[in-house]
């Protein structure tokens, strides 16, 4: 059973949390020392097919896994969503941006299956290299507003001029407490609310935040300045998965334990209003265009 697939897993792993028998730390212990009853030399065996895990829990908890449990609890491995492509291009809504890999949406559905990641990247990064390059070679240059630089620049270097804001690890850290408590492996209604309104409070104290310093090696003015893109991403998240009120893949709503057909019809996507603010919509999904239709007929 533990070598089921991992969003089946993660969610057994929390329902055992929340029936209160989890592990002190909010997970379990997952035992594979019980494979020595059953082959030969189980103990060379654990550390010939597992060895960077052997050497991580022997080295950091002082915990032999071929002996004994080890702790264990689910957390984020990969993001099915993102920057919305042209499959072929690979270019988004806004010309001259390209995507590929984690950051682009639409390959994996609703879950990845375990090394796909890297085959998504090598095919769909050769295709955004080869037609941004295409792009760059047949467009002008586009014109720089002055000022528009001038302003992004100020902007930037607020969190160095300010004194006495908050510590922007203090809300990076929050927003993943916020993110894995609420927004986590089962997703309920309420707690959906709790996190757009604790991530709004959140936003709303990320522009105060200051970490005087040098630019150089200043880790905290770069979390400062990546504040703004964490709480836009995870809000589009916890807003997508409340609209979402069914369980596919990776998502899974605790009152909507099935699929919906009108869900799987359809993308998720994110708009900015004209005030900034963010809205959901729900974008039909085209599985085949004609072309591609008639690719397959020949390949027939």
């Amino acid at each position: 059973p533990e070598l089921l697939t991992r969003d089946h897993v993660a969610r057994c792993i929390m329902r055992e949390v929340r029936e209160g028998r989890g592990s002190p730390h909010g997970g379990v212990f997952l035992d594979i020392a019980w494979i020595k009853s059953r082959i030969p030399n189980g103990a060379e065996h654990i550390k010939r097919k597992l060895p960077a895990m052997y050497h991580q829990f022997k080295q950091l908890a002082n915990i032999d896994i071929t002996e004994e449990p080890m702790e264990i609890g689910p957390t984020t491995h990969y993001t099915m969503g993102g920057v919305r492509v042209d499959a072929e291009t690979q270019m988004s809504s806004v010309p001259g941006l390209f995507a590929a890999g984690e950051c682009a949406a639409g390959l994996h559905g609703a879950n990845r299956l375990g090394g796909n990641s890297l085959s998504d990247l090598l095919v769909f990064g050769k295709r955004a290299g080869e037609f941004a390059a295409r792009f760059a070679r047949e467009q002008s240059a586009g014109a720089i507003n002055p000022d528009e630089v001038e302003e992004a620049a100020a902007r930037a270097l607020e969190p160095l001029n300010r004194e006495g804001g908050e510590s922007p690890y203090a809300l990076q850290h929050e927003l993943q407490d916020v993110m894995q408590d609420l927004v986590g492996i089962v997703r309920r209604q309420e707690e959906l609310e709790q996190a757009l309104d604790r991530i709004h409070a959140l936003q709303a104290r990320a522009a105060k935040v200051s970490a005087p310093g040098n630019r150089e090696y200043n880790a905290g003015w770069h979390t400062a300045l990546d504040l703004k893109n964490l709480l836009t991403v995870s809000e589009a998240i916890a807003r997508a998965a409340a609209e979402r009120k069914e369980s596919r893949g990776a998502h899974f709503r605790d009152a909507f334990p099935a699929k919906d057909a009108g869900f799987g019809a359809a993308n998720i996507a994110v708009r900015q209003n004209t005030d900034g603010s963010m809205r959901i919509e729900r974008v039909p999904v085209v599985t085949q265009t004609p072309e591609h239709r008639q690719i397959i007929e020949e390949m027939k």
